[in-house]
């Protein structure tokens, strides 16, 4: 029915569609000529020529028009001003990368220091550095107790400025029949020094005396630490502005507040805190546990832009946020005291995973303060949020004493377990130190560093084995410019959104 068919192709020709012709064709220029031709000159001269001094020569100085010269300044005034705003704002050298070369120059040590005398027995548990930026002081313990301190320990400080520094001899010494844990130089008299000892009591040297240099005590009793001291500062009197008081806090939980009294060389306590278990935040509060049971403390600090605010880091890892008006609720009825003791806490940051080791706040960035604990992490917080804004792991063990540079506000710096000194710039976006400096020669952990307010090229650090180096930091780490300071706003900032 059906069959295959195979028809004849039909082709349809193009009406539009020419064919094309092609033909080849070939074209070559001359040889090119070149010549060489060399020119020499074979002709020199010299000439030299040299005036004689003529002493009949007077000079007089150019008469000047103080009116004219005043009102040009004073024409030009408002275009220099404009343009001084104008580079301060300019963003024109952003992200300019040093030469590798000028950054190993950076950091220098000018000072390694030490007490010969304890053999290396002690570590240095504390620096300050005194009103006018010359001397620093360091005392002397040990963090590793496992019972009550039967140490030899002892107070040192050395004058840098002086001409000839015994680096292993302190100019002056102060002992001491226990461990002195902490110290803070009197941030107007350059002689006064006070400290905490680990039986708990708080001191006060004056280091112009020639004999006696204990000038008061806190005394062993209710009223002092029932613990380690672990932090001594200087603050503003809240009733008379032009009075400082000493603020102590301990493992005891306590953050109490003494006057000074010369005439009885007493210190007498007028003030106090606690800091108990209540302020945990839920996640670490463990059932059975008392809420007015003490939470021991590890460091502290104030606010630079509000005195009555400060900050204090615990061994539980937590950081609280207090205020020195606060009325918050009483210790237990354990805690013998002859002030009433209340808690100061006003807000409660997001834990670290081990004890803090140290709190510091910006000396730029009212909002900003810095972080550094035994779970080997550093923390960049905002103090009104709970959580923080950045986190570094260095990598480098526990990490110790941290701080803010006073004279760069996105340089900060931290110790490690592992003996080194580590620099960071949070401006430069990269969560890895510029400077990675060995602080320790024998490889021990470094507890404690210090920068120098008044002399912000030098930084102290103090190790495991009593030495104290002193570093001295180039120029091009100091810089505080505008941008450095929006820098960190924003950091702070974005991290608040």
């Amino acid at each position: 029915m059906f069959t295959d068919e195979r028809l004849e192709p039909v082709e349809f020709k193009s009406c539009w569609k020419k064919e094309i012709y092609v033909s080849d064709a070939g074209a070559q220029t001359q040889d090119l000529q070149v010549k060489d031709a060399v020119c020499q000159s074979f002709y020199a001269n010299e000439v030299g020529t040299q005036t004689e001094r003529d002493s009949q020569i007077k000079l007089t100085l150019a008469k000047v028009d103080d009116e004219s010269l005043a009102a040009f300044l004073r024409s030009v005034e408002p275009l220099f001003t404009k343009c001084i705003k104008s580079n301060n704002k300019s963003r024109a050298f952003e992200g300019l990368e040093k030469h590798p070369e000028n950054e190993a120059a950076s950091v220098t040590c000018t000072h390694t220091l030490s007490y010969s005398e304890l053999n290396g027995e002690l570590q240095v548990t504390g620096l300050s550095w005194n009103a006018t930026g010359s001397t620093l002081a360091a005392s002397f313990g040990r963090f590793d107790h496992e019972d009550w301190c039967t140490h030899k320990a002892a107070v040192g400080t050395w004058n840098l400025d002086r001409h000839g520094v015994k680096e292993d001899r302190p100019d002056s010494v102060i002992d001491s029949s226990c461990c002195v844990m902490c110290l803070q130089f009197h941030p107007e008299n350059p002689a006064w020094l006070a400290g905490g000892s680990f039986n708990g009591e708080v001191l006060l040297w004056d280091l112009s005396q020639e004999d006696d240099l204990l000038l008061a005590t806190s005394g062993i009793g209710d009223d002092a630490h029932r613990e380690p001291v672990v932090r001594v500062l200087w603050i503003t009197d809240t009733t008379k502005k032009t009075q400082l008081n000493i603020i102590s806090i301990g493992g005891d939980g306590k953050i109490l507040i003494w006057k000074v009294d010369q005439k009885k060389r007493k210190l007498r306590l007028i003030d106090g805190f606690v800091v108990m278990a209540q302020s945990l935040p839920p996640s670490m509060k463990v059932r059975g546990v008392r809420g007015d049971k003490e939470i021991s403390l590890t460091s502290i600090v104030f606010s630079h832009e509000d005195s009555d605010t400060f900050l204090v880091g615990s061994e539980s890892g937590c950081i609280f946020k207090c205020n020195i008006h606060a009325k918050g609720n009483p210790a237990g009825s354990h805690v013998a005291s002859s002030v009433p003791l209340r808690s100061p806490v006003t807000f409660t940051y997001h834990p670290h995973h081990g004890p803090v080791q140290s709190v510091d706040c910006s000396h730029y960035n009212r909002h900003a303060f810095l972080t550094s604990s035994m779970d080997q992490c550093l923390r960049v917080y905002n103090m009104l949020q709970a959580h923080p804004v950045l986190i570094i792991e260095p990598g480098e063990g526990y990490l110790f004493s941290c701080a803010w540079s006073p004279a760069s506000p996105t340089l900060l710096a931290t110790t490690t377990e592992s003996g080194y000194l580590l620099l960071y710039d949070l401006g430069s976006g990269k969560l890895v130190p510029i400077h990675r400096i060995e602080a320790s020669p024998s490889k021990q952990p470094v507890f404690t560093l210090q920068f120098n307010s008044k002399q912000s090229q030098l930084l102290a650090t103090g190790d495991g084995v009593g030495f104290i180096r002193v570093f001295t930091l180039s120029k091009d780490l100091l810089s505080s410019t505008s941008q450095k300071v929006e820098q960190l706003a924003n950091l702070i900032t974005m991290g608040a959104e």
